[in-house]
């Protein structure tokens, strides 16, 4: 019996390699990653690149903590607000401790500027946020929520793609709205076109925060660096993590002019957050995403692969009935149970992920190619095939 703690009803799979975009069992059996460690693994596993940059890094300097200056750490910062609206970065350890940072950060700036009340937040139907108490109180699964004494009311909750009603909860105690610029665990939710400029316009008029929780979406995921960068919005703070160290773990707040120095000494800490192995990580996956025409291809893949799934659809309507998403997060929807159809695609040999909506989501790394597309509609149009003769 395993000591793991029972906290994820795990699949009775393992892997001991990895190259690519490809997992490996013990017994040699390969799945193609369509899961990414759930947006996670950007450039694949076992990429040569990374494997140098963390053992020479490994080979120098491993952690001195946030009490001295991290070089590795202040580069991968110039790099995010070159490539950003960002004006400073502070790095974590997750998603959920980003988005923590971002909470805090929306509330000391009132705080700061003299208006301690102001410390709700608006944040939307079907988002989730990280299991921490805070994030769980920001997301939208009530399930995640119970018996863990949740309170919720620094929070309020508006339809996501909502406009009509939202300027109304907005008061004087509100702080600012936190947002997913496409919900990713809530099930490849795409905003309405102008959505968020709506939001942008909204937060600047009544001089609150927009935050938003790229933590799937950014890094590539959609096509751009950060999914705010398909629209003219610009938000006031960013919650980063997942694909940003390729594997390696790590966070960050992104803030913008404004709210840049709000997080003063003492504010808010991390032991580990950008150390020398993670910072030097992350530094040359963007480094990597930043060559040219890398986030082009990652469009045009990203587009093959749905243009191939709205095929199936066409041709196995009682299976397929959609897809959405951008770039390479892509949402299938289905008439089968969504788990159904995730445990058809891995007995067929392609690993993909559930997502609320009965949706099943496909993450793979960013660097595939049109093989690892066509392989990967292969699977799908078996396991379908699969599926209905059940």
């Amino acid at each position: 019996m395993s000591s793991v703690m029972k906290t994820y009803d795990r699949i009775n799979l393992s892997f001991t390699k990895g190259e690519g975009p490809w997992l490996y069992t013990e017994e040699g059996k390969k799945y193609l990653d369509f899961t990414s460690g759930i947006a996670v693994t950007s450039l694949g596993h076992a990429n040569p690149e990374l494997i140098n940059t963390l053992i020479n890094q490994a080979k120098k300097l491993w952690h001195t903590s946030n009490l001295y200056k991290i070089e590795p750490q202040e580069q991968l910062a110039d790099l995010i607000c070159e490539n950003s609206f960002g004006e400073s970065v502070f790095f974590c350890n997750s998603g959920a401790e980003a988005i923590e940072g971002v909470v805090k950060l929306v509330r000391r700036y009132h705080f700061n500027n003299g208006f301690p009340n102001k410390n709700k937040m608006l944040v939307f139907s079907n988002a989730f946020h990280g299991r921490t108490i805070e994030t769980l109180a920001a997301g939208d699964n009530n399930d995640h929520r119970i018996g863990f004494a949740v309170n919720t009311e620094l929070f309020r909750k508006v339809p996501f793609g909502e406009m009509g009603e939202i300027e109304k909860l907005i008061d004087e105690e509100t702080a600012g709205i936190l947002v997913e610029p496409i919900q990713g665990e809530g099930g490849i939710n795409l905003p309405p076109d102008d959505y968020l400029l709506f939001l942008r316009k909204l937060c600047s008029d009544k001089g609150i925060l927009l935050a938003f929780d790229e933590v799937q979406t950014g890094i590539g995921r959609t096509g751009k660096l950060f999914a705010y960068q398909w629209s003219e919005v610009l938000p006031d703070v960013m919650g980063l993590a997942k694909g940003l160290g390729g594997g390696f773990p790590i966070g960050a707040v992104v803030a913008n002019k404004i709210t840049s120095e709000v997080l003063s000494p003492g504010t808010h800490g991390s032991t580990f957050g950008g150390n020398f192995l993670a910072a030097s990580v992350a530094k040359e996956v963007l480094i990597k995403l930043l060559q040219p025409n890398f986030l082009d291809n990652v469009i045009e893949t990203g587009r093959e692969l749905m243009q191939g799934i709205r095929f199936l659809s066409d041709k196995y309507k009682n299976v397929i009935t959609g897809v959405r998403g951008r770039g390479l997060m892509i949402g299938i929807e289905s008439k089968v149970k969504n788990v159904d159809l995730a445990t058809a695609l891995r007995d067929e040999g392609l690993l993909s992920v559930a997502a609320a909506g009965n949706i099943v989501r496909f993450l793979p790394p960013l660097n595939i190619d049109r093989t690892h597309v066509k392989i990967g509609i292969e699977i799908l149009e078996k396991a379908i095939k699969l599926i209905n003769e059940k």
